[in-house]
């Protein structure tokens, strides 16, 4: 009973949205016109009941609901939207289900680092076909000593003896559709991260490299396993998500579990991918730096001591490019040219953790000239390797991980959230499967296609200095912890206001108020 229920409530808050409009026209018109209106949305009303209710009987996907034509004014319309949703689950608790829950997996042989069972958190929507399954990131360790101090430090990456037998998540993994709009309602997996490799290693626990077991890429395997028999098997699209080293482990493990359900029988379940920060172009450090740990070893040493410590297992193609330096397919636009699978790329263009790696120091001193050139060099070969990906969200913005943010949809990019761009990109692809009526590497790459008028999914800003964009995150002082403005960024990084608004094609003024609009 509480599938129908919750269907025909999809249905009335449709209503709802399709009818707003025609509300504000009736108020400017007479009474005549009223009625006519009256009578056209009674009969639309008819026939979307009939439609979606044929739908349903059919066994189709339930429907993500389109918010976008109200995004300016989302705060009161959705808590009359909640309310009504809440109140038609008579057969419920009167409430949506905030939490997913813990299953440990059946196959005890596949673990976390320290050998305690891996797992995932669950959260169930029976009338959708819709799945979304989030990798969790947290960076990795990468011999005997790192992982050691790894696990003294942060031992829930490394074992699952302490996990909580319920999460709460946000941003995409929202079950509110005020602050999830387009996937509020799909079966929602957050899969933890305790393999410290990426999300690729396939290796039991050796002797030598102090009985830990890296088994990233087998976790994701078995969860996907043990899910099609909890309904994914009857699935129209799995969208595998993550950030961080989560995102890096979706563009290692997309081809594998396409083909993992394919081989099952279920090549009908249209899989898609979500890497968000984690495109790092290969690239060396501004300065040299010992390997003590995760942050301070550069990434091309990393990718090296870890494809050997870690016995990882590399997408087939890319490792055959690549023969002798496969260690190369750990960084994501490498593995992109060998994806079949249609992925959609979220990364902001000056990512913290990165130019971390990359020995830049984001805080003390002022930045060097030489520092700042790193940075301009790293932003344009990022905007290089990305000009071909099909669908893309790129801030010009200094920060970390956007997807699991509870305000992720504030952030835009030419005026266009990353949720709608995701929808947008959502659209094309149904549209391409529905010509085509194959899921293969269409949608990867960029389309001379334009798409669908107001509704773009290749998104990239156009500025090339951080916090340019109005709508980045706000920056603070670490010793005053007051917000930092754009303006107050640039001359931090030692860049001359003048030189940079003539570049810019305005002078130095118009620059500074641009920048304290928004932007710090």
């Amino acid at each position: 009973m509480m599938g129908g229920v919750a269907g025909w409530s999809s249905i009335l808050l449709l209503l709802i949205h399709l009818g707003a409009p025609l509300e504000a026209r009736r108020a400017a018109a007479g009474r005549a016109q009223t009625r006519r209106i009256q009578q056209q949305q009674q009969q639309q009303q008819q026939q979307q009941m009939s439609v979606v209710t044929r739908e349903r009987l059919e066994g189709a996907e339930s429907f993500p609901l389109d918010f976008t034509a109200v995004e300016d004014n989302m705060d009161s319309f959705m808590v009359q939207i909640k309310n009504l949703a809440q109140s038609l689950y008579k057969c419920s608790s009167q409430k949506l289900d905030q939490d997913m829950k813990l299953h440990l997996l059946r196959n005890v042989s596949v673990t976390c680092n320290d050998g305690s069972p891996a797992g995932y958190y669950l959260r169930e929507s029976k009338g959708s076909k819709r799945w979304l399954l989030y990798l969790e990131g947290g960076w990795y360790c990468f011999n005997k000593q790192t992982c050691d101090r790894r696990y003294e430090t942060m031992r829930s990456l490394m074992s699952s003896a302490d996990w909580p037998q319920t999460r709460t998540e946000s941003g995409i993994l929202s079950p509110q559709p005020e602050q999830n709009p387009y996937w509020w309602n799909a079966n929602t997996v957050f899969i933890p991260y305790c393999s410290s490799d990426n999300w690729s290693g396939a290796s039991p626990p050796r002797a030598d490299d102090g009985e830990y077991a890296f088994m990233g890429s087998l976790i994701i395997r078995e969860v996907v396993n043990e899910l099609l028999t909890k309904g994914l098997d009857k699935a129209k699209v799995l969208l595998l998500a993550g950030s961080s080293a989560g995102g890096l482990g979706v563009m290692l493990n997309v081809d594998r579990v396409a083909e993992q359900l394919l081989s099952q029988g279920h090549g009908g379940v249209q899989v898609r991918g979500l890497p968000d920060s984690a495109w790092l172009p290969m690239r060396k450090p501004h300065k040299s730096a010992d390997c003590r740990d995760a942050t301070s070893c550069p990434p091309i040493e990393t990718a090296k001591r870890g494809y050997r410590y870690w016995r990882s297992v590399l997408p087939e193609t890319c490792i055959q490019t690549h023969l002798g330096e496969e260690w190369k397919c750990f960084f994501a636009p490498k593995i992109y040219l060998s994806l079949k699978s249609p992925i959609f790329v979220v990364q902001w263009l000056f990512d913290e953790a990165q130019l971390i790696l990359l020995n830049i120091n984001l805080t003390g001193r002022p930045f060097t000239e030489g520092q700042w050139r790193f940075m301009h060099n790293l932003e344009q070969q990022t905007r290089a390797t990305l000009r071909d990906v099909a669908a893309t969200f790129v801030p010009a913005c200094m920060e970390h991980i956007l997807l699991t943010r509870a305000n992720w949809i504030d952030f835009r990019v030419k005026g266009t959230s990353l949720p709608r761009a995701l929808h947008c990109w959502d659209r094309s692809l149904q549209e391409s499967n529905h010509i085509n009526g194959s899921h293969g590497s269409h949608g990867r790459r960029r389309s001379r296609t334009p798409p669908t008028r107001g509704c773009p999914f290749h998104l990239m800003d156009g500025c090339s200095w951080p916090q340019c964009n109005p709508t980045c995150p706000a920056i603070y002082d670490e010793a005053t912890g007051q917000e930092v403005s754009a303006a107050q960024v640039l001359r931090y990084m030692g860049l001359d206001v003048q030189q940079t608004a003539r570049q810019q094609g305005m002078d130095a003024r118009t620059l500074l108020e641009m920048l304290s609009g928004g932007g710090g």
